[in-house]
């Protein structure tokens, strides 16, 4: 009689309720996950692309079609999809611009090669000739980049005008181009040309008004402070003033805080009260010998310190940003003070022009002809709160791209070209391979007419007429043809048409959708914890714990 086979224990190794999914299947839905992120940013890409309107848990709307804010406000919680989040963040703190065609093309690898997957394609296979295709393609556009003579001012300004102006095709305010073209590139101009602090252009929204009202201020403003009535009093404008910046409360303290004082007659009382009187007429006056004519201060300026300044023709200003206080020193020069006393004139900074200037409906405070302004800010106006807050994210994007053109002084054409001449440059290549690698290669090239055929679809063009056209004029030799949405033709060459973009951004494009690919083909399980599930969970509490707590509220301690 044959003997039965022993049983075999059941060995648990994770939790109950962990739900565990591996192999093709959940490679597959990773994928799955991407493509659906990818379409819904895509409508966005391109000049004519369309806008979000996102609605967060508060009501507040957002009115955008930035790739990396879109994803911000979605909220994604898919583990594999937030890789694409990330991507999208990256691009938009490196370079600026490209946060919807990073995630477009990261997308879209993996779509061209899910075939692949299906068919049992080793996913190593598949991320190698990712690599090597990405390689191939920095190499190409370190190639064909054109640098620009940075000697002739004239011709670089135009330059960077032309990036600008590309960066904002896609944006709200395309209609306004030129305007915010000559802003955008003015204020990078302004800063530091060896840093380039993007962080020292202050950008102040005030709603009201059309878009072409608004300003360039070159120095520093910011919003009137709160004031007491003692302001109306002071001047409001000055010719070449001394201004002192301040880290010191000139403000009376309630006798209540942190404090006991015990006294035995009325007069004690009155000397402690008469002494802090007398604390804040030594600073006052000490501020007064300075000859300062605007003092600006980040802590309170009370009530009587205000009147004390109106009465002797003295500007002041309490509780002004910290970030708007370190802007005002970059400019004026000088350095913020934390003491009163030893104030020398290196101290103080000087500016052309003070004014306190009606903006809409409200009052600024601004510095102009500043003699060491490496800083400037942006008075942004527009009719509607979200009109205006986009606004400020399209500028943000043309800054990043100025200031990278900036530094590198190279441009591509933009309009699809880059990644037409890409595509073709990688077939060519991927045919001179043996093996599956030559499929992969293949596929990368594919997948980067997303881009062309993405902005075709958006502004209402036959893609599939367009991209034909394209490929035949990218092998007769003409690398710089790109998609033209607004001409008859549907293709130009986007080079002499000045649609132009620093290699930067598809340097950065590339690089970061491939390794963003090769991530998510490189992970084949994913485990979750069921407790990750709940609505932000939080440490669990040691047993007993309760029962403690308990057990001391009998002994004496309060209840609430």
């Amino acid at each position: 009689m044959q003997r039965g086979l022993p049983m075999q224990p059941t060995v648990v190794l994770l939790r109950e309720g962990t739900d565990t999914s591996q192999g093709n299947p959940q490679l597959l839905s990773n994928i799955s996950a991407c493509l659906a992120i990818s379409e819904t940013l895509s409508s966005t890409l391109g000049p004519r692309g369309m806008d979000k309107l996102i609605v967060n848990e508060r009501g507040e709307a957002q009115i955008t079609n930035d790739g990396a804010t879109i994803l911000k406000l979605l909220d994604i919680v898919h583990p594999a999809a937030r890789t694409l989040v990330d991507i999208a963040r990256a691009q938009d703190a490196e370079v600026g611009d490209g946060t919807t065609s990073v995630v477009l093309l990261a997308a879209q690898f993996l779509k061209e090669v899910r075939g692949y997957i299906e068919e049992g394609v080793s996913p190593h296979i598949i991320m190698k000739g990712f690599r090597k295709a990405s390689q191939l393609a920095e190499e190409r556009i370190k190639a064909i980049q054109i640098s620009i003579d940075k000697s002739d001012p004239e011709q670089f300004r135009s330059l960077l005008l032309k990036c600008a102006a590309t960066s904002m095709s896609s944006k709200l305010i395309h209609s306004e181009k030129p305007f915010f073209s000559n802003m955008v590139v003015d204020a990078v101009q302004s800063l530091d040309p060896n840093d380039l602090d993007e962080s020292l252009i202050g950008v102040k929204k005030i709603p009201g008004g059309g878009m072409q009202d608004s300003l360039l201020i070159r120095g520093v403003s910011f919003k009137k402070t709160f004031t007491y009535a003692g302001a109306e009093q002071q001047p409001k404008s000055f010719r070449d003033p001394l201004i002192l910046s301040l880290n010191v409360e000139l403000e009376l303290k309630a006798e209540k805080d942190n404090a006991e004082v015990r006294v035995e007659a009325v007069k004690d009382y009155q000397a402690i009260v008469d002494a802090e009187w007398e604390i804040i007429y030594r600073k006052l006056e000490a501020i007064e010998k300075t000859g300062a004519k605007v003092v600006l201060s980040k802590l309170p300026i009370g009530d009587l310190a205000t009147q004390w300044f109106a009465d002797r023709d003295i500007f002041c200003a309490g509780r002004v940003p910290a970030g708007d206080l370190r802007r005002v020193c970059q400019a004026v020069g000088g350095s913020v003070q934390s003491t009163c006393s030893d104030i020398a004139r290196e101290h103080l900074g000087t500016c052309g022009r003070f004014e306190e200037r009606q903006v809409g409906g409200e009052r600024y405070n601004i510095f102009e002809e500043c003699p060491k302004a490496q800083t400037c800010t942006l008075l942004l106006r527009g009719g509607a709160e979200q009109f205006i807050e986009e606004v400020e994210r399209s500028l943000h994007d043309a800054i990043m791209v100025v200031k990278r053109a900036i530094r590198n002084g190279e441009v591509v054409a933009g309009g699809g070209a880059v990644e037409m001449d890409l595509s073709a440059h990688i077939r060519k290549h991927a045919l001179s391979i043996p093996g599956k690698q030559q499929l992969i290669l293949t596929a990368f090239a594919k997948a980067l007419e997303i881009i062309p055929r993405q902005i075709c679809d958006n502004a209402g063009l036959d893609s599939t007429d367009i991209l034909n056209k394209l490929r035949m004029r990218h092998a007769a030799g003409n690398k710089w043809f790109g998609v033209d949405v607004d001409g008859p033709e549907g293709v130009r060459d986007n080079m002499e048409a000045f649609v132009w973009e620093p290699p930067l951004v598809k340097l950065n494009a590339i690089s970061s959708a491939t390794e963003a690919a090769c991530l998510i083909l490189s992970v084949d399980e994913t485990v979750r914890n069921p407790q990750s599930e709940a609505q932000n969970p939080g440490p669990k509490a040691p047993p007993g714990a309760a029962a403690r707590a308990m057990r001391g509220r009998g002994r004496g301690m309060p209840r609430r």
